[in-house]
């Protein structure tokens, strides 16, 4: 059996550079080796790609707390080249080919990764790759395009106060209390992993909280407070997506922080099915595959929610390249809906050499 060779893409420049690290490293782990060649490409924190032995990342990988990839020396780093219908790696100082890649799983969690940058360079590259396209993945992370599709499509979320740089004015953050109360949480419009993510309970903190998101982002949002229990669930799919059994995150600090996701191992507890009726369970499953198709996306994404104690369902994100840890909600959620990890990953691969096939079928000439 000829193998398929799968591009495993992570790092990148985001403040998700660790998280992605620790992503890739578990996909590695899981991918079937009798199916598939798995060539590791990394992208450094200056945005250069580079070949990543399988010793230096599994290295790299065994920080908990902070991975992260070396900057890429002449030797290591690589270009992508389309030559005869395929993709190879070439270093861009020799010309040397280096590997020819089948189907490319950028695992590159955050800005220039998840955002359709990423996604734009596989499409000019005209090759196969794991999630979403370039404008599912851009509505995805930009979380203030997403609230308002999801509005347009009558897809309850919550309020909030988007703000650009030049509209911080103290009358401004007045009116955002005055209008949406304390307390209010601050983030980055596009980012994820909950990097630059505050919660604010006075003025003083509301001014701290948005000067800091705006280190990671040219545009910021400030959302009201919803008080309800946090649920998670996991679509799977192209034309025709599947939603898994949904899960409920309890955080042990004062909201789902990366601290509380990442470092520390006792930050939140995971109760994999929620405890939730089964009506309630169809309406978050048909509402997360209602978000994955007005958002444009396919393969994956996991949609977050929030469940008030009157039994609303409000969205609160939707993410295009969720964790991939073993521990993360997107796999786990799927391995307790009957799809284990390993067998998620070739769901994926097929997905993805699915969706250029239906590209390749395209007209692109005028006839």
């Amino acid at each position: 059996m000829t193998k398929i060779r799968v591009g495993l893409v992570f790092g990148g420049k985001s403040g998700e550079h660790e998280v992605s690290i620790r992503s890739a490293k578990s996909i590695y782990e899981a991918l079937d080796k009798n199916k598939y060649d798995v060539v590791l490409i990394g992208i450094d924190k200056a945005g250069k790609w580079l070949l990543a032995e399988t010793v230096r990342f599994k290295a790299l990988a065994e920080n908990p707390k902070r991975p992260a990839l070396p900057y890429a020396s002449r030797t290591d780093e690589i270009l992508p080249f389309t030559k005869s219908n395929s993709t190879h790696l070439i270093s861009p100082y020799t010309g040397q080919n280096f590997q020819t890649i089948d189907v490319f799983f950028p695992i590159v969690h955050g800005t220039y990764g998840e955002d359709g940058s990423l996604q734009g360079l596989f499409e000019l590259l005209d090759t196969a790759y794991v999630g979403a396209g370039v404008l599912g993945s851009g509505i995805g992370m930009d979380k203030d395009v997403m609230k308002r599709l999801l509005q347009q499509n009558k897809i309850p979320v919550g309020k909030c106060k988007v703000l650009k740089k030049y509209e911080v004015k103290d009358n401004i953050l007045n009116d955002v209390i005055r209008n949406l109360k304390l307390p209010l949480f601050v983030k980055p419009a596009n980012l994820g992993s909950s990097v630059g993510v505050s919660k604010v309970n006075n003025r003083e903190e509301l001014q701290k909280a948005v000067h800091q998101a705006f280190q990671y982002d040219t545009k910021v949002l400030i959302e009201k407070y919803i008080r309800g229990r946090e649920v998670e669930c996991s679509v799977l799919g192209n034309d025709s997506p599947i939603a898994s059994l949904p899960g409920e995150i309890i955080p042990r600090h004062e909201f789902y922080s990366y601290e509380a996701k990442y470092l520390d191992e006792n930050g939140a507890e995971l109760i994999i099915p929620a405890q939730i009726d089964k009506k309630t369970t169809k309406k978050i499953q048909s509402m997360a595959i209602k978000v994955f198709r007005t958002l444009e996306c396919s393969g994956m994404a996991r949609v977050d929610f929030f469940l008030t104690a009157d039994n609303k369902v409000i969205v609160n994100e939707i993410n295009t390249l969720p964790g991939f840890t073993r521990i993360s909600m997107y796999p786990k959620l799927w391995d307790a809906s009957g799809i284990p990890y390993t067998q998620l990953l070739d769901t994926l691969i097929n997905l993805a050499i699915e969706k250029k096939k239906d590209r390749d079928l395209l007209i692109r000439e005028y006839k």
